[in-house]
C-alpha cells in the first residue's frame, strides 16, 4: 500500500493510496480541513498556508509557514503540520485569531486562515521580543477586501505566547525526522531517501528523475500545466545538502538549506546576499525554496544567478562516480539548460572568500517585493585606493541565461572610480545581452534599467565607504 504517516494537528495520521503529485493541500481539504484554500495554486496568495515543524538551530523545534499547495504530500512522510484549525476553535480562539476578529481583520474569511498561520509562525518564533512583530512574516498572504491596516494592528497587539501553550512547549523539543519513502503507482514513482549516497544511487540507475528540493518551481508545473513526472526523487532529508561551512578562502551554502535558513545562519555577513535575500518572492516561499532548486531550474530570471555571479560563485556537482566544481558564469549552456547531467545534483555552491568591500543587488520589477523580476543586477567591486582592482556584474532577465557582463567589466577594470568612467560603464551596460520584448517589460526599458542600475549603484553606494 502506498502510504505515508504524518502528525496533524496534534494526531497522528496515516495517508493511504498516496499519488506522487498528490498536494498537501489537496489531501488536506479531503479530510475536512478546509480552512486551507486554494487561491493561486502558485505560491502567490497565501491563503494555503500551513506550518510545518523544522528542526531550530541549536536544537528543539521551529514552525515555518508554508504554501501547502506547492508542497507534495509524500515529502512529508513523517513530518508534523499545524493548520488553521489546529491553532484554535470558535469557542476557544488562538490569541492570533482573536486579535483579527476583535480588531476588524476579516471580511470575506477566504485569506483569513492564511494570514493566522503566518501571523503564528512569527507569533513563535524564537527569541522574538514582545513588543516586536516582524511585519515582513505576512509577506505572500494577499488580502482583498479588508485591507491590510486592521491585520496589521492585529500582528502587533500581540505579545508573547504563553509558557502553557501547547506550541510554545513544542519549540523545545526534538523535530520529526525525515522517513525514507518510496510510492510506485500508475502515476509515477516518488522516492525520498535520507542520505546522499542512496540519492546518488538513485540518479544513477535513474537519470531522468526529476530532483525535488522546496517545490516552490515544480509544484507550480504540477498544480497548473498538470506535469507528471515518471520518476520524483525528494531531496529534502538529505543532511548532507544543509550545511553552512566557512572556510578560510571559500564559504561553502548547501543546496538544500531554503533561503530563510540561509538568512538566519549568515546573519548579514555577505552583505550582497542580505540585500537580495528579502526582495526574493514572500516569506512563505523563501521558507521552502532553495539554492539549489533556484539554479536547478536555470530560468534566466531567477533571482539567484545575478547576486552569485557577482559573488564569482561555483557549482559543486555530484554523482555516484564523484564531485566537480563548475564556475556558475559557465553552468548555464542556453534557456534552462545547464552543465549538470542527469546523474548529478547540486551539492552546494561555493563563495570564494574575501568578499569584495563594495556591492549592491538592483531588481526591477512591478512590485518591490514578492515579484519576478525584469531584470535583476547583482554588482561587488573592490577598489584600490580610487581605482578599480576587480569588479563583477550579473544580469538577469536580458538573455537566455544569467550572464555576466563581460564588456562592461573591461570597460571598469584599472580605471579611476568616478563618474566618468561610470557613467561610460553603464552606457556599455546598456548593451549587454539581448533583452526582449514581453509582458513583463520593453527590451528598451530593459537596457534602459541596466544602464540605471551601475549609475545608482556609483551614487548610492560612493567610494568612501570602501576606502574609510
Amino acid at each position: 500500500m502506498n502510504s505515508i504517516t504524518l502528525t496533524v494537528n496534534g494526531v497522528p495520521c496515516e495517508a493511504r493510496d498516496v499519488r506522487p503529485h498528490t498536494t498537501l493541500l489537496n489531501w488536506l481539504r479531503d479530510q475536512g480541513l478546509t480552512g486551507s484554500k486554494e487561491g493561486c495554486a502558485e505560491g502567490e496568495c497565501g491563503a494555503c498556508a500551513v506550518l510545518v515543524a523544522r528542526p531550530a538551530e541549536g536544537g528543539g523545534t521551529r514552525l515555518e509557514s508554508v504554501n501547502s499547495c506547492l508542497v507534495l504530500l509524500a515529502a512529508l512522510n513523517g513530518g508534523e503540520v499545524v493548520t488553521a484549525e489546529g491553532l484554535g476553535t470558535p469557542g476557544h480562539l488562538h490569541p492570533v485569531q482573536r486579535e483579527l476578529a476583535v480588531r476588524g481583520g476579516s471580511q470575506c474569511g477566504y485569506c483569513t486562515p492564511g494570514f493566522v498561520v503566518s501571523m503564528a509562525a512569527e507569533y513563535y518564533r524564537q527569541g522574538r521580543p514582545a513588543d516586536d512583530f516582524d511585519i515582513h512574516a505576512l509577506s505572500g498572504n494577499l488580502c482583498r477586501c479588508t485591507g491590510y491596516r486592521p491585520i496589521v494592528d492585529a500582528a502587533r497587539a500581540l505579545g508573547s505566547p504563553a509558557e502553557e501553550d501547547l506550541l510554545t512547549q513544542r519549540r523545545s523539543e526534538a523535530p520529526p525526522l525525515p522517513q525514507p519513502t518510496h510510492l510506485q503507482t500508475p502515476d509515477g514513482e516518488f522516492h525520498r531517501p535520507t542520505t546522499l549516497a542512496e540519492a546518488l544511487d538513485l540518479l544513477a540507475a535513474q537519470p531522468g528523475a526529476v530532483l525535488l528540493a522546496g517545490g516552490t518551481d515544480w509544484g507550480v508545473d504540477v498544480n497548473l500545466r498538470h506535469s507528471r513526472a515518471a520518476i520524483t526523487v525528494a531531496l529534502d532529508g538529505l543532511p548532507e545538502l544543509q550545511t553552512l561551512t566557512w572556510n578560510p578562502d571559500h564559504l561553502e551554502i548547501g543546496a538544500g538549506l531554503t533561503l530563510s535558513d540561509i538568512e538566519r545562519r549568515l546573519a548579514g555577513r555577505v552583505p550582497l546576499l542580505a540585500e537580495w535575500l528579502p526582495l526574493f518572492a514572500s516569506r512563505l516561499i523563501r521558507n521552502s525554496a532553495t539554492l539549489g532548486g533556484n539554479l536547478g531550474t536555470a530560468s534566466p530570471i531567477g533571482d539567484s544567478p545575478p547576486v552569485l555571479l557577482a559573488l564569482d560563485a561555483r557549482v559543486v556537482l555530484v554523482s555516484a562516480s564523484g564531485e566537480r566544481e563548475v564556475p556558475l558564469a559557465d553552468y548555464f549552456t542556453g534557456y534552462r539548460r545547464t552543465v549538470r547531467r542527469g546523474d548529478e545534483l547540486i551539492r552546494a555552491v561555493g563563495i570564494p572568500l574575501p568578499l569584495a568591500p563594495l556591492s549592491g543587488f538592483y531588481k526591477i520589477a512591478k512590485r518591490r517585493f514578492d515579484d519576478i523580476s525584469s531584470v535583476a543586477v547583482g554588482i561587488a567591486l573592490d577598489l584600490d585606493g580610487e581605482v578599480v582592482r576587480s569588479v563583477r556584474i550579473g544580469l538577469g532577465g536580458v538573455a537566455a541565461t544569467p550572464i555576466r557582463a563581460y564588456a562592461t567589466e573591461e570597460v571598469l577594470i584599472s580605471q579611476p572610480w568616478n563618474e566618468r568612467t561610470v557613467r561610460e560603464a553603464a552606457r556599455v551596460l546598456r548593451g549587454e545581452g539581448t533583452p526582449l520584448d514581453d509582458h513583463r517589460a520593453s527590451a528598451a526599458y530593459r537596457a534602459a534599467m541596466l544602464e540605471q542600475a551601475l549609475l545608482k549603484f556609483y551614487f548610492q553606494k560612493p567610494a568612501q565607504e570602501v576606502t574609510a
